[in-house]
């Protein structure tokens, strides 16, 4: 199902709702212990392109740096369901991967499906990075869409976004997105009675199987609950059992910014290999492992 806070249910069962609502607020996979390590992500600088935010949010209020709208047209009291919901996913105080890291964000319009507002959005963040110091440097850019290749909804400049992903590549910020050909993210889903056991972790939707993706990293994208704000003022949350693609880059990005808070010298190459290499191996498929990723970053930080 898919309800929120303001769900109304019959009888007692609104209290087993909103039960299921908080537990939904774990990330699941081990994250919440690394957390309890003081391994939060502190300081790292990362990125969201995605729709319109509010930023008063309890889960990333203070946490958003810069916030730059490429061209949406909606008022400044108007949030949306996906902005908040990704940004919980990423820096959320009690649902985020990386709770103490800082975004820059930019707003893309992407019901007008035109990949140009995109790549505006990461030419944005570029020039920002630019001039950032070193050590401060914005390492990651999380996007919830497809701006371009096989099966995307956008239809007007999508060359215009690979040519952007490839000026952020050159500037060393790895951009984390849906594309179905050059990206590297699959969905899986844990057991919602047992978040943070990485073996029980199924590719695919909740009850919905997909074709394996071998080469693919599967994160985790069912039974989470994410922060809810469509006007100024009306915090909530809500509950999404079967998620989707969209859920992926924040969470990645969030466990990427861990990495990066005890080895802010090494690449997203470096990273990216250190999660393939300490994945949960699942009938061939690489299912995301954030506990064994962190202890293979404290070992290659010890030699």
């Amino acid at each position: 199902m898919w309800f929120n806070a303001t769900t109304v249910w019959p009888g007692n069962t609104g209290e087993l709702a909103q039960s299921i609502l908080e537990a939904g607020k774990n990330p699941g996979m081990g994250v919440r212990q690394i957390h309890a390590r003081g391994i939060t992500g502190l300081g790292v600088n990362v990125a969201i392109i995605d729709q319109n935010l509010l930023l008063d949010h309890p889960e990333f209020e203070g946490k958003i740096v810069k916030y730059f709208d490429t061209g949406s047209g909606l008022p400044s009291t108007q949030g949306s369901m996906h902005g908040p919901a990704v940004t919980s996913l990423l820096v959320g105080e009690t649902i985020g991967t990386a709770p103490e890291a800082n975004v820059y964000y930019a707003v893309a319009p992407s019901w007008l499906k035109d990949a140009q507002y995109y790549a505006d959005a990461l030419d944005w963040i570029i020039a920002e990075n630019a001039q950032l110091p070193e050590g401060q440097k914005i390492r990651v850019v999380s996007v919830s869409a497809a701006p371009s290749g096989p099966g995307s909804p956008f239809t007007l400049n999508t060359a215009a976004w690979e040519a952007a992903v490839d000026r952020a590549a050159a500037a060393g910020i790895l951009v984390l997105d849906c594309t179905e050909d050059a990206g590297i993210l699959a969905p899986c889903y844990y057991d919602p009675l047992d978040p943070d056991n990485v073996a029980g972790c199924i590719p695919g939707f909740p009850g919905h199987m997909i074709p394996s993706k071998p080469g693919k990293i599967y994160i985790p994208i069912g039974f989470r609950t994410t922060a809810e704000e469509y006007t100024q003022g009306a915090i909530s949350y809500q509950y999404d059992a079967f998620g989707g693609m969209s859920w992926a880059p924040p969470y990645l990005s969030g466990v990427l910014a861990l990495g990066w808070q005890l080895r802010p010298d090494l690449s997203a190459a470096q990273l990216l290999d250190m999660v393939y290499h300490s994945a949960y191996i699942r009938n061939g498929l690489t299912i995301i492992d954030p506990g064994a990723f962190i202890e293979m970053v404290e070992l290659a930080g010890s030699r």
